[in-house]
């Protein structure tokens, strides 16, 4: 755990050294919800040019993850979660990695409900 301002001040060095390979990137959870104490740093982000972001992200530190739409790295002793956005699904991930743990099972709900609810007025 770490202050926000900790949080806000190493997030802010990663985009800086990220943004040059991606078309767009946001620093998303916790830090964006302003919350006093932040766990991790999560960040969404489209890539502009795929191959050099990988290798600094590479150099960033260690690698716990690494895949089409999620990396994790180690920058120092603070987890990093970069989720890999395209354009299509940017919005959707930045609504989600904002939003709190119960806030996202709310917005789980009610997809379900407005999904599920055509087949219930059919019953009737």
């Amino acid at each position: 755990m770490m202050n926000l301002e900790r949080a806000q001040r190493i997030a802010g060095e990663v985009v800086k050294r990220l943004s040059p390979y991606c078309q767009k990137i946001e620093v998303v959870g916790s830090i964006r919800r302003q919350k006093a104490t932040v766990r991790d740093i999560d960040m969404v982000l489209i890539a502009s040019d795929p191959w050099n972001l990988h290798h600094e992200i590479m150099g960033m530190g260690q690698v716990r993850m690494s895949g089409m739409k999620i990396m994790r790295v180690m920058v120092g002793s603070v987890q990093v979660d970069l989720y890999i956005a395209s354009p299509e699904t940017w919005a959707t991930l930045l609504l989600i990695r904002t939003g709190s743990a119960e806030n996202n099972i709310r917005l789980a709900s009610l997809i379900l409900l407005h999904s599920l609810l055509p087949m219930f007025i059919c019953l009737f």
